[in-house]
């Protein structure tokens, strides 16, 4: 029988493409080591080519990561590239074990927002809009900048502070912008704003915590205002 191409496959069969629509963790080790290699050899896909590999090591990745470059392009389809590229795979997994997770910021209140963004904002000459995604936890899980504008107002897209937040999977929402002028008070334009972000926030059953203005030494909070 001739052997099938990856390209051959059914979409949902390919590594890439499974790892897009269901993620890494829906793969095996055998698929992820084929989206490194990215090729097998004339007689074997890239995910056959490695199941043999990882049978040779019993299936464990340790066992994987001890091999030697010359021990890996004994493989056909493995030349001294690939081999190179699933070590390093395999040390980089080692050092991530090594390594002490990540402290993300906790932005429960406007106080920490403005503590969080103020370096950042202020010396600008212009106003910027952003949006701070969080967990469950208030936990940051990334600040995106979505809109770079004029002295004393910015274009924002609620399509867009939307999207973010279902991407980044966050369940709580804030967003700031600065006053480049330094006048706390919001503009009818702030509110009309804020009301919007809240709207689409419910219907998406995000939680929206707060809007908070920032100006160099002083904030605005919305929330400790009961104002959203």
């Amino acid at each position: 029988m001739e052997k099938l191409n990856i390209n051959q496959w059914a979409e949902e069969d390919r590594p890439r493409e499974k790892m897009m629509a269901l993620g890494t963790e829906a793969l095996s080790n055998a698929e992820l080591l084929a989206i490194l290699i990215g090729s097998g050899s004339t007689k074997e896909s890239a995910v056959d080519l490695m199941k043999r590999v990882l049978i040779d090591c019993n299936n464990n990745l340790n066992t994987l990561g001890k091999k030697a470059i010359h021990d890996l392009c004994t493989y056909n389809g493995i030349g001294e590239a690939k081999a190179i590229t699933i070590l390093a795979a395999c040390e980089l997994g080692k050092r991530r074990q090594q390594e002490t997770p990540e402290e993300r910021p906790k932005l429960e209140t406007a106080t920490r927002i403005y503590n969080e963004m103020h370096p950042q904002m202020q010396d600008l000459d212009v106003e910027e809009f952003w949006v701070l995604l969080l967990n469950q936890n208030y936990r940051l899980i990334k600040k995106v900048r979505v809109s770079h504008g004029g002295i004393t107002e910015t274009a924002v897209d609620i399509r867009i502070i939307i999207r973010e937040a279902v991407l980044a999977n966050a369940t709580i929402l804030a967003v700031c912008h600065n006053h480049p002028s330094g006048n706390l008070t919001p503009s009818k334009a702030d509110d009309e704003l804020t009301k919007d972000i809240k709207r689409a926030c419910d219907v998406m059953r995000i939680f929206f915590m707060d809007h908070v203005i920032i100006t160099d030494g002083q904030y605005y909070s919305y929330h400790e205002l009961g104002r959203c």
